[in-house]
């Protein structure tokens, strides 16, 4: 019997598989001794996230439908890293992609586990400076709207509760403090 932590699991199904998730199935003893099932969601990307900051501190953000919610939501710049390619490779890509911006520097500011409860999904946030413009190329499944907004105005929606998308509230969140204490 395979264990994790004092989790023992008596056996392990696949449910469901593609190219951006595995779901399995786990028959269980929990750590009170009672026996049940464990559902767990791999994501076979990391999630990148990037704030794109100028000289003045403005940033842009990306607006699009999110199908699991169905809602309409604004995001920092955020897409999916495969894993085994350099995160900030994926960052420069996602960047490109969505909002056709080219930066010189990145700076990782953020680690973290989205939904650690059930997934094993990953996200890793970067500032990114010394910006440069071209145009965006957004994959075919994508419908985005960009829009160049003051940091503090980002911030301030973030505050309000206007945004709920974890990379952006996080990465916000992480950025103001950052700048507040002159590091970026």
């Amino acid at each position: 019997m395979k264990q994790r932590g004092s989790w023992k699991i008596k056996s392990s199904k696949e449910i469901y598989d593609n190219a951006w998730i595995n779901v399995t199935e786990h028959s269980v003893i929990n750590p009170g001794n009672a026996e049940g099932i464990y559902g767990e969601i791999h994501f076979k990307n990391i999630a990148i996230g990037i704030i794109p900051l100028d000289e003045e501190y403005n940033t842009w953000i990306v607006g699009q439908h999110r199908f699991p919610i169905d809602l309409y939501s604004w995001e920092i710049i955020e897409g999916g890293g495969q894993i085994g390619v350099d995160p900030i490779e994926s960052a420069k890509r996602e960047l490109a992609e969505e909002a056709g911006i080219v930066a010189e520097n990145y700076e990782l500011i953020l680690r973290m586990h989205l939904s650690n409860s059930v997934s094993d999904e990953y996200g890793l946030i970067y500032i990114a400076k010394g910006l440069s413009f071209q145009e965006s190329s957004p994959e075919i499944d994508e419908e985005l709207v960009i829009k160049k907004v003051p940091f503090n105005q980002l911030y301030k929606s973030v505050m309000n509760g206007d945004m709920t998308d974890s990379l952006t509230v996080a990465g916000v969140l992480k950025t103001k403090i950052l700048i507040d204490q002159g590091v970026i």
